[in-house]
């Protein structure tokens, strides 16, 4: 399973949903906390925090966050699928970094569609695993609605994946999965591994100061599950979009699944943490 097997405009299927918290754990150790600790930093003082999550999935984001926080802390949570809201909301964050309560709130809505007045009231806009999933028109909105606000988006992917050991076809495999990323959806051409620098430029041109961060999933022998359900959906996303790789992908989902049961194989999905800090507050 992949974030390219949803839309952001009709809902997700359930077993997407299971996907996103089987993820949680990678996430949670993936994310750059040097950034996090910079966000705290400019919320000092702030007095309660508001923030604003973009599709939010099923809450991990606030789950992780919230407690690197001061309090108290209020969470919006954006995202066009119900059934995705009402999971975040009976497992919310926990308590503040000094204990204070977080509260949440559930917004269904199409969140590339969001603008400047619906996060007027946001200290802080977040977002995770999002921004591969948009258009190049889509990030520039988002980043145009983020005006003036920090936003902290996490574990945007690359194009970068490495497997060991090795395999003759790993490039071949890598490269039309980032193929797929790309493919035009009803009419949406996916930004895929180009969007962290298309948000960064599109931040940038608004006079905020950029950091990017390395936050790779590395996944091995204690994560055979989860390493399994990855390999499966890079290696689906890559025969759907190349279908001539379906005879070389026989015996190669041969030879790792042979890897994977035999504890030799891991991966490292690399991914990008994006901080954009605006000059002042507005």
């Amino acid at each position: 399973m992949t974030e390219q097997d949803c839309d952001l405009e009709l809902g997700l299927p359930a077993a997407f949903a299971d996907w996103l918290t089987r993820r949680e754990p990678a996430d949670a150790a993936a994310r750059v906390v040097d950034l996090a600790d910079r966000v705290r930093s400019r919320l000092a003082g702030t007095r309660p925090v508001v923030v604003h999550d973009l599709g939010s999935g099923t809450g991990a984001m606030g789950r992780w966050l919230a407690p690197r926080l001061p309090g108290p802390q209020h969470w919006v949570l954006h995202d066009a699928d119900a059934g995705l809201l009402a999971r975040a909301a009976a497992h919310p964050p926990p308590a503040a970094a000094d204990g204070s309560p977080v509260t949440v709130e559930t917004r269904r809505d199409d969140l590339t569609r969001l603008t400047a007045n619906e996060l007027a009231e946001a200290d802080l806009i977040t977002a995770s695993a999002l921004l591969d999933m948009l258009t190049a028109e889509e990030v520039a909105r988002v980043a145009a609605a983020c005006l003036g606000r920090p936003a902290l988006f996490t574990l945007s992917v690359v194009g970068q994946v490495r497997l060991d050991p090795t395999d003759p076809l790993d490039a071949e495999v890598a490269a039309a999965f980032d193929d797929h990323q790309r493919r035009t959806v009803r009419g949406r051409r996916l930004l895929g591994p180009d969007a962290v620098a298309g948000t960064a430029a599109a931040f940038a041109n608004q006079g905020a100061t950029v950091t990017l961060r390395s936050s790779p999933w590395r996944l091995g022998p204690a994560d055979v599950d989860l390493l399994g359900e990855w390999f499966t959906g890079w290696t689906d996303a890559a025969r759907e979009q190349r279908p001539q790789l379906a005879g070389p992908l026989t015996g190669y989902v041969r030879r790792r699944q042979a890897d994977l049961v035999a504890g030799r194989l891991s991966v490292l999905v690399d991914h990008r943490d994006l901080l954009a800090l605006p000059a002042t507050n507005p």
